[in-house]
């Protein structure tokens, strides 16, 4: 018998090396892309203390000592009114994160469909000389009654 048949036999060698990979994969997209986006509700209390920040940074001739002070007392108000909003419904804001994700998605399918639509007339020599209601015609999309599309 040979020594590489005598050594035990790990079972979980490939999963063990997989969960390595992994784990080295998601270390080097921490060092090159810094760390993921946090919850929904994270972000927006990470939006609210930077827009806080930025707005409290602003020093302007224009503003005067008694302007700075009702900026502090607003953003005080703001931060007072948000935070237990996010403490409360954490999950609320994941949800409607995905919901806006899923409507740029149904907006995105809108559009390029929408431009397919439009190339394919412009790029078919011989598209503008068939009829408009050739059922055989591929660049016909339903039963609609035109291309218009108002998406603003």
């Amino acid at each position: 018998m040979s020594e590489a048949t005598d050594r035990p036999v790990d079972d979980d060698a490939w999963a063990k090396a997989c969960a390595e990979d992994l784990e080295a994969e998601k270390a080097r997209r921490r060092a090159q892309h810094g760390p993921p986006p946090g919850s929904a509700a994270e972000e927006l209390r990470k939006l609210v203390d930077a827009v806080a920040d930025k707005v409290a940074g602003l020093q302007s001739p224009l503003f005067g000592v008694a302007a700075q002070g009702a900026v502090q007392q607003v953003i005080k108000q703001a931060k007072s009114v948000v935070e237990p909003v996010i403490e409360r419904n954490p999950d609320v804001f994941d949800h409607i994160a995905a919901a806006g994700s899923e409507l740029l998605a149904a907006y995105r399918s809108a559009v390029e469909s929408q431009e397919r639509r439009w190339t394919q007339g412009a790029s078919d020599p011989g598209g503008p000389s068939k009829k408009a209601d050739d059922p055989t015609d591929p660049r016909d999309g339903g039963t609609g009654a035109g291309d218009h599309i108002d998406l603003d």
